[in-house]
């Protein structure tokens, strides 16, 4: 008996399961290879269907960068503008455009989005998916079924004028200087925290070094304010950068010779992009020039790792500044987040330094992918046009995510062991160096070498010795004194 029930809950479940792919519902598209079939919800059609069934590779889609989307949205409503100015596009496709591409940029219909950011064709398929998806995003707007391109053509309307040679490139550019924007805020924001950590600490006495070595005071503040003014250099890179984004090639079509499309159209969608952008977005000088190099993809990369080289050295000399608590240096203490081991009781890590060096890392080698992949493109493309996307876009998300963490959960946080400052002060023998203008370079020589000799500090010395008064030692150790430009000659002897 149980044996019967369980047969006939398999045949149950059996044609269920065969009832639920029957009831899916599909309509019929077509491409040069032929008809297929593809789900009757889908905003897409048969060249991104085709595209999913080809490129399946890292899992990480077009929808996953909204901006990307966005920017596609955008160069094709610039473009329908641009095609209806010069008369060549009914004014009734550029509202069903209009509407599509505007509910896109609203942030609706991404999920439609589905290529994989790594794909081959120099980024056909990223084409065609957003060709695809607004014009039956346009046509469902309109009261058509989606599918119906003999009102709205995937191809002849959402591609008119236009090659994926330019568009895709232009999509790119309009997706990372959006992102961009963000980016910048985020690192400001940071760099303002170090600024702040900076007034807070600019009367702590610390020893500066050089190849690891003691060298001269300075003030922990004035360490701090270092790490910000780095960080706002590396700001200013990013920010010069957009300069060369902000020129595309819209009108190149496949080569730059810009075969099908209409006299000023090129003009006039560049100009549309900068309206719907706000970016002063300009047409290239050359068009066959900027549709076969990448050099506004390298400029821009370049910024980015910049970021990372400034980021890695700021972060390595974090974790170098906190190391310790008994063994290290142990200037400064780093929030604790979370345990540090498994087997040793007590341990607390860099964790956040630690993250942000390793996004540092990912950063510099996707510079690596994006100079070796701009310099092989071969004669009039750049074929490779996809992992340079992919390479600039991911570092660039991955600093966004992780700035504010490295600023909420790491520089706001930081304090300063002030006793192990004075120490290392007091025991020093770097501090000779400020005494130069007030005892000679051959007199605080000797005392450098006694002190090393003798394991005393200098200032012990100095008190030994009856080289200086307490009231003038006591002037020297002024943070402004010993950290500013000829300050120790205002100690009168």
């Amino acid at each position: 008996m149980k044996k019967v029930i369980s047969r006939t809950l398999a045949l149950m479940i059996l044609f269920a399961s065969q009832a639920n792919v029957f009831a899916q519902k599909t309509r019929t598209e077509h491409d040069l290879l032929g008809d297929k079939q593809i789900p009757a919800d889908a905003y897409y059609g048969v060249q991104t269907a085709r595209a999913l069934e080809n490129f399946q590779i890292s899992g990480v889609l077009t929808k996953d960068y909204p901006d990307y989307v966005n920017a596609y949205a955008m160069v094709k409503l610039a473009a329908a503008r641009a095609n209806t100015e010069v008369g060549r596009m009914k004014p009734e496709t550029l509202a069903g455009i209009e509407k599509a591409c505007q509910a896109i940029m609203n942030g609706k219909y991404h999920d439609q989005f589905l290529v994989d950011m790594y794909n081959g064709g120099a980024g056909t398929s990223a084409n065609m998916n957003s060709n695809e998806v607004i014009a039956n995003i346009a046509l469902e707007m309109n009261g058509h079924k989606k599918g119906e391109y003999n009102i709205i053509e995937p191809h002849d309307d959402l591609n008119m004028g236009q090659s994926t040679n330019d568009v895709y490139p232009t999509a790119i550019h309009v997706a990372v200087l959006l992102y961009n924007d963000k980016l910048i805020k985020e690192a400001k924001a940071l760099s303002a925290s170090f600024h702040k950590k900076g007034d807070e600490f600019k009367d702590i006495l610390k020893m500066g070094r050089t190849e690891g070595q003691d060298a001269v005071p300075m003030t922990v503040g004035q360490e701090f304010h270092a790490f910000g003014y780095q960080l706002d250099a590396a700001i200013d890179v990013l920010e010069k950068s957009e300069a060369y984004l902000c020129e595309v090639n819209m009108g190149a079509t496949a080569i730059g010779t810009g075969i099908t499309a209409s006299p000023g159209y090129a003009e006039k969608c560049v100009a549309q992009l900068a309206k719907i952008t706000g970016k002063p977005m300009v047409l290239a000088h050359d068009l066959i020039a900027a549709t076969s190099s990448m050099q506004a993809f390298v400029m821009y990369s370049s910024a980015l790792k910049n970021l990372a080289v400034t980021m890695s050295k700021i972060s390595s000399d974090l974790i170098f500044l906190a190391s310790g608590p008994r063994a290290g240096i142990f200037e400064i203490n780093l929030p604790a987040l979370q345990p540090g081991s498994s087997i040793m009781p007590g341990k607390v890590n860099p964790v956040m330094p630690e993250l942000m060096n390793q996004i540092c890392y990912k950063a510099i080698g996707n510079d690596a992918t994006v100079t070796v992949a701009s310099r092989d493109g071969l004669l009039q493309l750049n074929a490779y046009e996809p992992v340079v996307a992919v390479s600039i876009m991911e570092a660039q998300k991955l600093f966004y995510n992780t700035l504010p963490l490295f600023r909420t959960n790491c520089i706001d946080g930081i304090t300063v062991n002030k006793d192990v400052q004075q120490k290392y002060i007091n025991q020093s023998v770097g501090i000779v160096t400020a005494l130069n203008p007030v005892l000679g370079y051959e007199k605080t020589t000797e005392l450098a070498k006694e002190a090393l000799q003798s394991g005393k500090g200098i200032l012990e010395l100095i008190r030994e010795k009856k080289l200086l008064t307490e009231k003038q030692i006591k002037d020297l150790m002024n943070p402004v004194n010993l950290t500013s430009p000829n300050g120790p000659t205002n100690i009168n002897k």
